[in-house]
């Protein structure tokens, strides 16, 4: 009888999470800032990743199209692919930022989603287990959290890069790929913490008494009614941490240590900008302003719909029904 009073509770109230999330203004102020970006970034990658178009000659949005004449020239209303201006090799900086952005939010959705499946893992396993399990795991993750983040990073970075392009034969590729993972498996110890808690307060609720009385086994456990009560603490970490990822990712770039050249991220281009914009001479400020606007934007716009579904989604905030 609890189970299920439990349980129809549960559906009424995610009927209601669409409701609110559409009356929160800061989900859909973040959430059409960031649709806007998306959409503008990846709607552009035919563009901005076509060498040659159909006449044979190279797009002028593509990223690494050089026009040696126009180097680190000034922001102009026509043609439109100089209108945030051009690099000191003369490529499109518009182009570049646009793909730099779905190269930064690829970065960020990628290394969230291998947090949360590595986090929810070893959470739910360690709070659920209980016992020398549940110590392991924990003293494992307070090892891993005793290492600098950066460090972290740039070990499985390191470690993974050389043997995956071996792998693959493509070394452009492969240092995409390990830098979308070594961020994610760099991200995923605050998530364990998270779900371990909430595993343990949700272990004790009668509805899960009730379930261990009539046998249902463990997996079913998880599956049934652990993991929908889970769903709310995992979807606003995740929309958290991709911000945090995108974050990392930049300065990772802007170390030097990121996405390789010629391939942009946002991070790559404030770095290459940087010297040039500071410039008190001759000023290049274009080449620092646009890349780090779109980015503080994004930031702004990702939190703004991770602080939005976190007060839709925890029944003790007083502010959903405000937001």
């Amino acid at each position: 009888m609890s189970m299920t009073i439990v349980e129809t509770t549960t559906l009424e109230s995610r009927a209601g999470v669409w409701k609110r999330a559409l009356r929160s203004g800061r989900v859909l102020t973040g959430g059409g800032v960031l649709a806007v970006i998306v959409l503008a970034c990846v709607g552009s990658l035919p563009a901005t990743t076509a060498a040659t178009t159909n006449n044979g000659k190279g797009g002028d949005f593509y990223f690494d199209n050089q026009h040696s004449e126009l180097a680190e020239a000034r922001p102009q209303t026509a043609p439109a692919w100089m209108w945030f201006g051009s690099t000191k090799l003369g490529q499109s900086l518009l182009g570049r930022c646009l793909l730099g952005g779905a190269l930064s939010l690829a970065v960020g959705l990628t290394a969230s989603a291998v947090a949360v499946v590595l986090g929810v893992t070893v959470g739910a396993v360690s709070g659920y287990m209980g016992g020398w399990v549940d110590g392991l795991l924990m003293r494992t993750v307070d090892v891993l959290y005793g290492l600098p983040y950066i460090l972290m990073v740039i070990l499985f970075k390191l470690g993974l890069e050389r043997p995956l392009g071996s792998l693959l034969h493509a070394p452009r590729l492969a240092n995409v790929v390990v830098l979308f993972l070594a961020i994610g498996l760099a991200s995923w110890l605050t998530m364990a913490r998270v779900i371990r808690g909430q595993v343990l307060s949700l272990r004790s609720q009668p509805f899960m008494e009730a379930t261990r009385s009539i046998g249902t086994g463990p997996w079913r456990v998880f599956t049934r009614h652990l993991l929908p009560n889970l769903i709310g603490p995992i979807t606003v970490y995740a929309t958290l941490t991709v911000p945090e990822a995108i974050l990392q990712e930049s300065l990772l770039s802007f170390l030097g240590v990121g996405i390789q050249p010629p391939l942009p991220t946002w991070g790559s281009l404030a770095s290459e900008g940087l010297i040039a914009a500071l410039n008190p001479v001759d000023s290049r400020w274009w080449l620092l302003v646009f890349p780090c606007t779109l980015l503080a934007v994004t930031l702004l716009a990702l939190n703004f719909v991770g602080d939005g579904l976190r007060d839709i989604l925890d029944p003790r905030s007083q502010r959903s029904g405000r937001s």
